[in-house]
């Protein structure tokens, strides 16, 4: 039987640093995106936060892998796990709120689960799963709204894309289930980011030209904390929750992510949202708690007792 790790204060402590921190990300996204470009902007935070973190790996003196099998699947990783899902939600907040783009992203560990059961054998879709995977479908057809399904505009493939964005997601964690055991999560990270890298670049260059380096400080600012902060320094904070709490504790930092983006969206950029995307986020919510499974385990020890 498998035990559950338990959450300390510490850890609680910095799970709720670190949803501070990535609930900032989609209000950073939003003021860069007035001067920078999507596939630009993808490739600016890629390519830095990955020179930031080889620089952490090669300063602890971690192992770092050799073979062109495991590099190829570093670059597979790069792609599933940031260049595609990064590319997407950027896109999605160039049409629709910053806060709605998070309520999407918290979507992520329910696809996650639903792909997982497909390519995994040792995680199969129990009762318990399956009823937590539609309540968090049930949640983004709500957000969406039957109104977006009718005709398509950018603001609706703008919601496509989010939702496109957490199957990546999904499918970058049976990937790495199957081509990464054994190499350490931040040297993983490290190699992730720069595979990330070597396909942005170019595809930046193509699309979009070179950039210009003329920016309001705004936008500096936005970069400052996009990068160095909220992912290099933020991977790092989630190796180390991972290694006090566990992978399954750790996800619950989707549910903590979304209201700082909202609140941040509301105050810093007026954004309204619908009264159907928090109905949504209440139905991914229960989705992501029903499937973590702890409090229906509580519930009945409750009962039993």
């Amino acid at each position: 039987m498998i035990t559950q790790k338990e959450m300390s204060t510490r850890a609680w402590l910095e799970l709720v640093f670190l949803a501070l921190i990535w609930g900032g990300v989609f209000l950073a996204v939003a003021i860069a995106l007035r001067e920078i470009p999507v596939f630009t902007l993808v490739a600016i935070r890629v390519t830095v936060a990955a020179i930031i973190l080889w620089a952490y790996v090669l300063m602890t003196r971690r192992t770092i892998p050799a073979g062109l099998k495991v590099w190829g699947a570093l670059l597979v990783m790069g792609c599933l796990n940031t260049a595609i899902p990064f590319t997407l939600l950027t896109f999605g907040q160039t049409q629709i709120e910053s806060g709605l783009t998070s309520i999407f992203n918290a979507f992520t560990a329910v696809s996650g689960t639903v792909v997982a059961a497909i390519f995994l054998k040792d995680e199969r879709l129990t009762p318990r799963k399956i009823t937590g995977a539609v309540f968090g479908v049930a949640g983004v057809s709500i957000t969406v709204g039957l109104e977006a399904l009718r005709e398509l505009d950018l603001r609706s493939l703008a919601q496509l894309a989010c939702i496109g964005a957490t199957l990546s997601y999904a499918f970058a964690g049976v990937w790495a289930r199957k081509t990464l055991v054994g190499i350490r999560p931040d040297v993983a990270t490290a190699g992730m980011l720069l595979g990330a890298s070597v396909v942005m670049i170019p595809l930046a260059l193509i699309v979009e030209g070179v950039p210009h380096l003329r920016l309001t400080a705004p936008t500096w600012l936005a970069l400052l904390y996009y990068i160095p902060i909220a992912t290099a320094f933020a991977y790092i904070l989630y190796f180390r929750i991972v290694a006090m709490a566990g992978s399954a504790n750790t996800l619950l930092v989707t549910l903590l992510v979304s209201p700082v983006a909202v609140v941040l969206g509301t105050v810093f950029l007026a954004e309204i949202l619908p009264i159907r995307a928090f109905i949504g986020f209440g139905l991914i919510a229960i989705g992501l708690i029903i499937i973590d499974g702890r409090v229906w385990r509580r519930i009945k020890q409750g009962f039993s007792s």
